[in-house]
């Protein structure tokens, strides 16, 4: 029998203090195809509930988040990254900058009709990605300026102890790399400590 090329459902992780309100949300969301996987009455313990469940999306649905959730969905964002929506009552746009720099991909005022909840999480899981692809091309980057500048302190000393040019210095570290088979910038940080402890 071919494999079903139908996509397994978004697995959802809701957390509501409100059991009837859940309950509506919980079945909009399998109306629109997705699984409710655990349903939590409040974000206490919710990174635990995170680690244990593995949901592919958070939903929280309240009336205003207080300190510790958002602290909760920081923590979230940190360690074990993955879009979260968040419905709230609260329109305080000092409210909203609170949860959308604790990591909320989506805020959404004034509860969820089920038309909008397959927009609603489809615009919450883009920004999520635009925002992890974001973060790591910015952690390349910097491990890149960081090699680099490892490199150039190599070479510098190669220069200044074996009165070689920078062409020179830089064709030694290539040749000490192929050699070693390692990389240059790990060469480069041997290179430094090397130099430091001849003086």
């Amino acid at each position: 029998m071919p494999p079903s090329s139908a996509k397994p459902a978004l697995r959802v992780l809701l957390c509501d203090a409100d059991r009837g309100r859940a309950a509506l949300l919980e079945q909009a969301l399998a109306d629109a195809g997705y699984s409710v996987i655990a349903r939590l009455s409040g974000a206490e313990n919710l990174s635990a509930e995170v680690a244990h469940h593995q949901p592919d999306v958070i939903i929280i649905d309240l009336d205003s988040p207080d300190r510790d959730t958002l602290e909760q969905m920081r923590s979230i964002s940190r360690e074990q990254p993955r879009p979260i929506v968040m419905f709230a009552e609260d329109d305080d746009s000092g409210t909203i900058n609170q949860a959308i720099k604790a990591g909320v991909s989506a805020y959404v005022v004034d509860g969820l009709s089920g038309k909008r909840v397959r927009p609603v999480m489809e615009v919450a899981i883009a920004r999520f990605r635009e925002y992890q692809a974001l973060r790591e091309e910015l952690a390349r980057t910097k491990t890149s300026l960081e090699e680099r500048k490892v490199i150039e302190q190599a070479k510098g000393l190669l220069m200044q102890h074996r009165a070689m040019s920078e062409n020179e210095a830089y064709q030694a570290l290539r040749k000490l790399a192929m050699d070693q088979g390692k990389k240059l910038p790990e060469v480069a940080k041997s290179v430094i400590a090397i130099m430091k402890l001849l003086g």
